[in-house]
């Protein structure tokens, strides 16, 4: 692209992401964040596309004996039901989490969508704040097709790691995941852009995450107290409480993994 920013069809696969040298030389989360994505087949088959709109892995949604609020019903059985899979951030009548991984990995770049007879919009922009988001899972109306995703230019010295929390080793979806990128000079944190994944109805940008980084030595306290600034956002429902510290964990893990060597005892 004009400018040195990036252009990746929607049929790209996931496996094509993680290993792309220039993706992982420019926009590291991007990469790193489809390397840990599913299993090794999934990531073979699974397209960019795919993984921004995919359904959501609620048990009552999936079931077709069941009615919820995404097929017309006219509420959210979850509520009364198992939902320690749900959320922990929101207020929006459906509690599901939403599924992408990439999602929320392009949130960090400000990513930019192509929607076929349209103008580009932020990816962000699919999914809104999430109170919108009961009768389906994006906001992209049927008639409309996700062609590519557009990045900008990549940021020189960039750091990123992602991070999940999963019930086992292999092969599960993450009960909280989060993508982190920060630029440093020396040990002090001069770029970050952080977000969060598995706690709300939508990818969320973690934007009080990054503005108690920027500025700051990358000392295990000034990243503990950063990572801590998440359980503002947690309002639990009565089975997600543990979602809380977990999200606190799993950024920490991840601003962490992100500032390497360069973090100061």
């Amino acid at each position: 692209m004009p400018g040195g920013g990036l252009r990746i069809g929607a049929l790209t696969t996931l496996a094509e992401l993680a290993a792309d040298p220039q993706l992982r030389a420019g926009w590291p989360a991007l990469a790193v964040s489809a390397g840990t994505a599913a299993t090794p087949q999934i990531r073979a088959a699974g397209t960019l596309g795919g993984n921004l709109l995919q359904r959501n892995r609620c048990w009552y949604y999936r079931n077709p004996h069941v009615s919820c609020l995404q097929k017309g019903g006219t509420d959210c059985p979850a509520r009364a039901g198992d939902h320690h899979y749900g959320v922990v951030s929101g207020d929006g009548p459906c509690i599901t989490p939403h599924p992408s991984t990439l999602a929320m990995a392009l949130l960090t770049y400000d990513a930019e969508a192509e929607i076929h007879g349209e103008s580009p919009r932020g990816v962000a922009d699919l999914y809104g704040d999430g109170d919108r988001l009961f009768h389906a899972d994006h906001l992209l109306p049927p008639e409309r097709i996700l062609t590519a995703v557009q990045l900008p230019p990549p940021l020189p010295g960039e750091r990123a790691a992602c991070h999940r929390a999963i019930s086992r080793a292999h092969a599960e979806w993450p009960l909280v995941e989060a993508t982190a990128r920060v630029a440093l000079d020396g040990a002090t944190i001069t770029y970050a852009a952080v977000a969060g994944g598995g706690v709300a109805r939508v990818p969320l940008r973690l934007t009080e995450v990054e503005d108690a980084l920027i500025g700051r030595e990358a000392t295990p306290a000034v990243l503990a107290e950063a990572a801590a600034a998440v359980l503002a956002r947690c309002r639990p429902l009565p089975q997600t409480g543990y979602k809380a510290g977990l999200f606190r964990d799993t950024v920490l893990e991840a601003l962490e993994q992100a500032a390497g060597p360069a973090v100061a005892g």
